[in-house]
């Protein structure tokens, strides 16, 4: 890769990282779901414009059910779910169980598009269950009912982008990915308005909350997406999804310096464990054999 590619992954891995460092800013001053709703309201309008300038059609007459379908599985829900985990646990967790996003793959791969589950992904899926047993048993924050839930939530959020995944590549291929995410988001906006609570109050929004919406709708959600498309034009889908291992890193660094959150040696542990894990799972390193021509 040229150095200009891995700059741009880095800095993706950083901003995604940060977005579960925004949310623990504001969840509790405005709630999960108006988080949630600000996030992809905003990024949609956002990206809404993007389209408009970048001259791409959307069509939601002719593709409103993939749009729906994303919606719900791959940003309203898991977004949702992670904003209400953050009112329980820290930013490095979040972070650090991100990661099995790929775990979650390999099985509904398995199950749905006849993927073959190999002896890695099973040892990385094993592997995997020991890392979050790991960070949750013996890290610095005590180990209660919210946050179990907290910790399955966020699973939980992982499970459906692997589920998105799978409905993309089975019914919403011939689509865009700059269409899909722009559909989605709108999509999102609209599914969350009925299950919004009252507004929060205008006092809630003090700075650092205000900036914690802006930057985890403009910054995380938005701007990301166009860091991501473009890494995908440059060095291929492969090679982007490692931006999955860096997370992690830059979400625990952020959590730690600017929430002063603990970072023990279970945690780092933990982090460690389930980072290698998800490199079995994705079987990186593993010579594939070329692909042979029709005929």
């Amino acid at each position: 890769m040229r150095p200009a590619d891995i700059f741009r992954l880095v800095l993706l891995a950083a901003i995604w990282g940060g977005s579960f460092l925004f949310v623990r800013m504001a969840v509790d001053a405005i709630g999960p779901l108006w988080l949630t709703e600000l996030r992809v309201g905003i990024a949609a309008v956002a990206m809404l414009l993007y389209a408009r300038a970048a001259g791409f059609a959307l069509d939601p007459r002719q593709n409103w059910r993939p749009y729906l379908v994303l919606g719900v599985l791959n940003t309203a829900l898991p977004w949702a779910l992670y904003a209400w985990s953050g009112k329980y646990i820290g930013a490095s967790y979040m972070a650090i169980l991100n990661a099995a996003v790929p775990w979650f793959a390999a099985i509904c791969g398995t199950i749905w598009l006849g993927e073959r589950m190999t002896w890695r992904k099973s040892l990385g899926l094993a592997l995997g269950m020991a890392g979050v047993a790991l960070l949750v048993g013996f890290g610095p924050i005590a180990v209660n009912a919210e946050v179990v839930l907290a910790v399955l939530a966020c699973i939980g959020a992982t499970a459906c982008y692997a589920l998105a995944g799978v409905y993309v590549k089975k019914r919403a291929g011939r689509l865009s990915p700059r269409a899909l995410t722009v559909g989605n988001l709108l999509a999102a906006s609209v599914v969350l308005l009925p299950f919004l609570p009252a507004p929060p109050p205008a006092a809630a929004f003090g700075w650092q909350v205000t900036v914690a919406v802006l930057g985890i709708s403009l910054l995380c959600s938005a701007a990301a997406y166009l860091i991501y498309f473009r890494l995908i034009a440059d060095i291929g889908p492969t090679r982007t999804f490692t931006v999955t291992f860096l997370i992690p890193v830059f979400g625990t660094l952020w959590g730690a310096l600017f929430l002063h959150e603990p970072v023990g040696l279970s945690t780092l542990a933990g982090g460690a464990v389930i980072v290698i894990a998800t490199a079995l799972v994705l079987e990186v390193g593993r010579q594939r054999p070329a692909l042979r021509g029709a005929g």
